[in-house]
C-alpha cells in the first residue's frame, strides 16, 4: 500500500452527525473514507493511503481522475462561460456535445435533450414515450413494460420501473405508477433465445400491448439490480415485438454506454435501434454530473403533436456549458482513442485472473463481459466490513447485495488490476472459509 503526504483534514464528526451518504443510516452510518486527491486510477485517502479504485466512481471515470484533456476542457470553459439558462439561450459547447451523441449512437437518433443525471434521463424518456402517444391519438398508452431484476434510477418514474420485489425501492410500492412486469431474461450473454424467454415476451405484449407506451430495459447488462449478462438474442425478439404492436423501445444505456461492455452502446451486440436511448455517468468520464435522452425523428414529431406542443420538461442546469464541454472532451478520447483495445485487454485479463473463484465455496458465480467482473456469492455480503478488507489490500472495492465486482477505468494497467482481482478473489476466498464466514455474511 502506497503512502503520500498530505494537509487536508477531514471532519469526519460533522459528516457523520450531518451529512447524508447514498443509501445509508443517520443513526447506524457505514463508515466512510476521507479522499483529498485522485490521480489515475488512484484514490488518495487523508491517512496517506492510495487505493487502486475498482469502480470508475460508480461507472463514470472511464478515462481516470485528473486526465488532462478533459481538465483543460472545464478550465477553458470556465473561464469564459460556466452556467447560462437554456431556455430561448444556445451556446457552442450543447451543441458539440449533441453532435457528437448523434455521431456515435445509431442513425435513427436525431433529437438529443440534455439532462442532469441518468435519473432524470430516464424520467425524460418514459415522459417522452406517454407524450408520444398522446400526439398519435392513442392516449391510453400510458403504462410502462419492463423486465423485473432492473434498475433504472432514484426517482419517482425510475422507481416504478425498478424491480418491483427485491430492489431498493420496495417500500414505495404503494406510491409509485403500477407498470407491467415481465420475468428477467435467463438466456445467457453467449446464447439463443431461450423458448422460455421468447414465451414471456410474447405473451406480455399480447396481453398489454394496447395500453403500453413503452418498454424500458438496460441492454446486455442488468447492473445495480442482478449485475447479470442476457442474451443479445433477447434484445432483437424485444425490439421485433415492439414493431409488431407498436410499442416504444427505450434503451437505458446509462451504465453500459460509451465501450463498458465490449461495443460502444452495449445495444450493439444485438444490431438494433433504439426509440429513446438513456446516456450518462461515463458521458463526462465521470468528471461532472450530465446525461442525455435521446430520440427518433418520428418521436420528436408525436411529442410536438401533442395537446401541449412542446415536450414539457426543462431542468435549471440544462444543457450546463460547463458539463457541455467536459463531455464533449471525454467522447473526444473515445472517439480518438483505442478504448476498444483497452476494454478487450481488460476482459481477457479478469477472465484468467478471476477464475480461481469459480472453485471457492460461497460462490455462486464468475461472470465477465467487456470490463465488467463480477463474483456473484451465495449469500448476501457485510458491506461495511467487505470494504475494510478491501481499503487493506490497498483497492477500492464497494460490494453490494451478493455481488463482489469491479469495473475499472478503461485505463488501467495490467498490474493495477491484477492487483484488484487479486483482492476480489482473496476477500470471497476468506467469506468461504467457514471460520470467517460469520464476519462477512450480512445479517439482514
Amino acid at each position: 500500500m502506497t503512502l503520500s503526504n498530505t494537509n487536508t483534514t477531514i471532519d469526519y464528526t460533522f459528516d457523520q452527525q450531518h451529512i447524508w451518504h447514498p443509501y445509508t443510516s443517520m443513526t447506524q452510518a457505514l463508515p466512510v473514507y476521507g479522499v483529498v486527491s485522485a490521480q489515475g486510477c488512484e484514490l488518495t485517502l487523508d491517512s496517506g493511503e492510495v487505493l487502486i479504485d475498482g469502480t470508475s466512481s460508480w461507472w463514470s471515470c472511464v478515462h481516470g481522475y485528473s486526465h488532462p484533456t478533459i481538465l483543460a476542457a472545464m478550465q477553458q470553459q470556465l473561464l469564459s462561460l460556466s452556467h447560462v439558462m437554456f431556455g430561448g439561450i444556445t451556446h457552442q459547447p450543447a451543441i458539440e456535445v449533441s453532435k457528437r451523441l448523434v455521431q456515435m449512437t445509431s442513425a435513427n437518433l436525431t433529437k438529443v435533450f440534455l439532462a442532469d443525471s441518468g435519473s432524470i434521463a430516464v424520467e425524460v424518456s418514459l415522459k417522452m414515450a406517454l407524450q408520444y402517444w398522446q400526439g398519435r391519438n392513442k392516449p391510453q398508452k400510458q403504462r410502462i413494460m419492463t423486465v423485473k431484476s432492473g434498475y433504472h434510477g432514484d426517482t419517482f418514474a425510475a422507481m416504478s420501473v425498478c424491480d418491483p420485489d427485491g430492489g431498493m425501492h420496495t417500500m414505495f410500492g404503494n406510491n409509485v405508477t403500477k407498470q407491467v412486469f415481465i420475468p428477467a431474461p435467463t438466456s445467457k450473454f453467449n446464447e439463443p433465445l431461450n423458448q422460455t424467454d421468447s414465451n414471456a415476451l410474447e405473451h406480455a405484449f399480447s396481453q398489454h400491448h394496447q395500453d403500453i407506451a413503452a418498454v424500458i430495459i438496460e441492454p446486455i447488462m442488468q447492473g445495480a439490480g442482478a449485475m447479470r449478462f442476457y442474451s443479445p438474442a433477447y434484445l432483437t425478439k424485444l425490439r421485433a415485438l415492439c414493431d409488431e404492436y407498436q410499442v416504444l423501445l427505450i434503451l437505458d444505456e446509462i451504465a453500459t454506454g460509451f465501450g463498458r461492455t465490449g461495443t460502444c452502446f452495449a445495444y450493439e451486440h444485438a444490431n438494433i435501434e433504439a426509440d429513446i436511448l438513456c446516456v450518462g455517468k461515463a458521458l463526462t468520464g465521470g468528471y461532472i454530473s450530465l446525461a442525455a435522452t435521446l430520440c427518433s425523428d418520428e418521436v420528436a414529431s408525436g411529442i410536438s403533436d401533442s395537446p401541449a406542443g412542446v415536450f414539457m420538461h426543462g431542468p435549471t442546469f440544462m444543457g450546463n456549458p460547463l458539463a457541455c464541454a467536459a463531455a464533449t472532451a471525454s467522447l473526444d478520447l473515445l472517439l480518438q482513442g483505442d478504448w476498444q483495445q483497452q476494454v478487450s485487454a481488460i476482459e481477457a485479463q479478469l477472465k484468467q485472473e478471476l477464475a480461481s473463484a469459480t472453485d471457492l465455496a460461497q460462490v455462486q458465480d464468475v461472470r465477465v463481459l467487456g470490463a465488467v467482473g463480477v463474483i456473484e456469492m451465495v449469500s448476501s455480503v457485510n458491506t461495511a466490513q467487505l470494504q475494510q478488507a478491501f481499503v487493506d489490500l490497498g483497492v477500492w472495492v464497494r460490494p453490494f447485495n451478493k455481488y463482489i465486482y469491479i469495473m475499472p477505468p478503461y485505463t488501467i494497467s495490467a498490474a493495477q488490476l491484477t492487483q484488484l482481482t487479486s483482492a476480489m478473489v482473496s476477500v470471497a476466498g476468506s467469506i468461504a472459509d467457514s471460520r470467517n464466514k460469520q464476519q462477512f455474511i450480512s445479517h439482514g
